[in-house]
């Protein structure tokens, strides 16, 4: 973000920003001259240069009275005669012949005397316009041509590379954000705590006239795709205000000192145009906290960051321009970036609940021709932990299918196979399997399935299907939670292991064999018994402590590089022989049941192989039936 440094904030003008240069001060357009000038000098150089070593010839100059020696000698074969010169070719003493060039003198025996001796002879006018052309203009043509094509690769018009430290952000005027908060849904307490900056822009004089300042910064922090952008163009929407949006990564370039000159520039025109609403995009690019890189103390992300920072300490918020920014990772900000002052309120944008499902749903099948089976309840409770853009993908994959399939409308049965192609990839009916590797498959998903049913805390299955998905998914199990769930039980992760365990052990107890295809229940089974022996202290022998130092993204699924560990070995090995028991004792576990189910997981998956694909609803009919005929 733009801006200015201490008291000359206040003298910055957008039509005359100083320099100071060695004590001179300059304007921004007397630089833009004299840094022309110096390129048209260079240019000038290159061209005598070109003119001189490219389109010289050698030229033996003499005089008249020697070329009519030469004549009569019969050493001129050919001549040109041009208002003030002649030339032609000169056979010298040792047979080689050479230019020559002589002054012309009104001589009127000249033509007697070339006819006398054979010599070829004829007029010639020089345009020397034309020849002027020829020798300095094109060739200072073609470097003009070349120096803009330079330019452009070097990342836009020659005119913007001398405004390198100009703002590139994007200004919207009043009129021309036509979004609302009524296009936004499922983040009804962040626009609750917008719709104050609303009145800050609108009625700023409300607040100072009770001695309140108006927020500097406002961060809106969430996981990717729940609405941040979209959100702060809202604010601007409904405040009617001019709106500047920049990505964090605009201000920073190879040029040392652009970037804060961006920042400069930028707090300048957000000034003029106040009130408005600078935002700041992917804040986390511009942001990183300083000191993290190890190889620079003083990069030049990091000047343009200490510029932000004072800026944001410089303007004055009684104009009314308000910064707003967004990042999903929030953990790596600068603590300077952070504090009262600067940006004043966090504001959580968090993926939206069943409910917020359910309206962002009905925002997005405005302009969707919906059949009247489509209930939005059911799809909302069948999308758990989908954000905005989750929704709005699925929305449009059920639109594209029903196109697909030639139908007037939406119906439920295009939503539902949208939500499944969301979650599990692609349907891959062609692929080929044996029929041993179909079993296999078969068996695997039932294992999955028939624990999540029989276990008391697990999620109910929503469908088993054999039919390949995605890039690897030979097959899947579908479970959708009843509820919402913020908290989870030491018994409950117990289960959750145990039904991602079932399909290895199925795989087990029907084959006397295992296979590969249980390699991600593996890692995920591994990372949740590390969660609760790292994280959670839910292991009874290295009690109620924590051994996960490490920072982790709050919004981010990804895993920190961790270089160093802060216990010692012996503990490892104590955390190493609990995950192993841990998880060992879910696979006795899940041994033991399907080994007594064993029979109805072969009816299972027999049916499976038969059908390729079982609803929730027929597979609880065939569990009910299997233990009525036990009984």
């Amino acid at each position: 973000m733009p801006g200015k440094k201490g008291k000359t904030a206040n003298r910055s003008k957008k039509s005359n920003i100083f320099l100071e240069i060695k004590g001179k001060t300059k304007t921004k357009g007397q630089q833009s001259r004299n840094f022309t000038f110096v390129y048209l000098i260079i240019a000038f150089i290159a061209i005598i240069a070109v003119n001189m070593f490219f389109f010289r010839t050698e030229v033996k100059t003499i005089p008249y009275s020697e070329f009519k020696d030469l004549i009569a000698k019969n050493k001129i074969s050919d001549i040109v005669i041009d208002s003030e010169t002649v030339q032609g070719n000169l056979t010298l003493d040792d047979g080689k012949k050479t230019r020559f060039l002589a002054g012309r003198v009104d001589d009127p025996d000249l033509v007697k005397d070339l006819l006398k001796y054979n010599v070829k002879f004829t007029g010639y006018y020089d345009n020397k316009l034309l020849k002027g052309i020829i020798s300095w203009i094109l060739p200072f043509a073609i470097m003009i041509l070349i120096w803009n094509l330079l330019m452009r690769k070097m990342g836009g018009a020659p005119s913007n590379v001398l405004n390198f430290g100009k703002s590139k952000g994007r200004i919207y005027g009043e009129d021309e954000i036509k979004i609302t908060f009524e296009d936004v849904a499922g983040v009804d307490e962040a626009k609750e705590e917008l719709k104050e900056i609303i009145e800050f822009l609108a009625t700023p004089q409300k607040f100072l006239n009770l001695g309140g300042k108006i927020p500097k910064g406002i961060l809106l922090v969430g996981p990717p795709g729940t609405g941040k952008t979209l959100l702060a163009k809202a604010v601007a929407g409904e405040a009617k205000v001019p709106f500047f949006s920049m990505s964090g990564s605009d201000f920073v370039e190879m040029f040392v000192g652009v970037g804060a000159s961006r920042v400069r520039d930028l707090f300048a025109q957000a000034q003029e145009k106040a009130p408005c609403i600078i935002f700041i995009d992917e804040l986390d690019a511009l942001g990183k906290a300083r000191g993290m890189n190890p190889l620079s103390s003083h990069d030049e992300r990091e000047q343009t960051l200490n510029q932000l920072l004072a800026e944001m300490d410089g303007f004055d918020t009684k104009a009314g321009v308000i910064i707003m920014g967004a990042t999903n990772r929030p953990e790596i900000l600068d603590p300077a970036l952070l504090r009262p002052g600067r940006f004043d309120r966090n504001i959580l944008v968090d993926r939206p609940d069943i409910k917020g499902r359910e309206e962002i749903l009905k925002v997005h099948i405005r302009s969707v021709k919906c059949a009247e089976d489509v209930d939005l309840k059911v799809v909302a409770a069948r999308t758990p932990g989908f954000v905005g853009a989750d929704l709005a993908n699925l929305v449009n994959e059920a639109a594209l299918l029903a196109a697909r399939k030639d139908k007037a409308s939406v119906g439920m049965k295009e939503f539902e196979e949208s939500i499944e192609r969301v979650v599990a990839g692609l349907e891959k009916k062609q692929r080929v399997m044996s029929a041993k590797e179909k079993e296999i498959v078969a068996n695997h998903e039932t294992g999955h399935a028939l624990m999540a049913e029989l276990l008391e805390t697990t999620d109910q299955v929503h469908k088993i299907s054999i039919i390949p998905r995605g890039i690897a998914a030979l097959g899947y199990t579908l479970q959708l939670p009843t509820e919402d769930r913020y908290l989870m039980t030491k018994s409950e992760l117990l289960d959750r292991m145990c039904v991602l365990l079932g399909g290895r052990v199925a795989e087990e107890v029907i084959f006397g064999e295992i296979s590969t295809g249980a390699q991600n229940d593996l890692v995920r089974t591994t990372d949740i018994a590390k969660s609760m022996v790292k994280e959670y202290g839910m292991s009874e022998k290295l009690g109620q402590m924590t051994f996960e130092s490490e920072r982790r993204p709050l919004f981010l699924d990804i895993t920190p590089f961790s270089g160093t560990k802060d216990y010692s070995e012996a503990t490892a090995r104590e955390i190493d022989g609990e995950v192993r028991r841990i998880i060992d004792e879910c696979y006795q576990k899940v041994k033991a049941l399907l080994l007594e189910k064993k029979t109805l997981l072969e009816k299972v998956a027999r049916i499976l192989l038969e059908k390729e694909t079982i609803e929730g609803d027929e597979l609880r009919v065939l569990i009910r039936g299997h233990e009525g005929e036990n009984e």
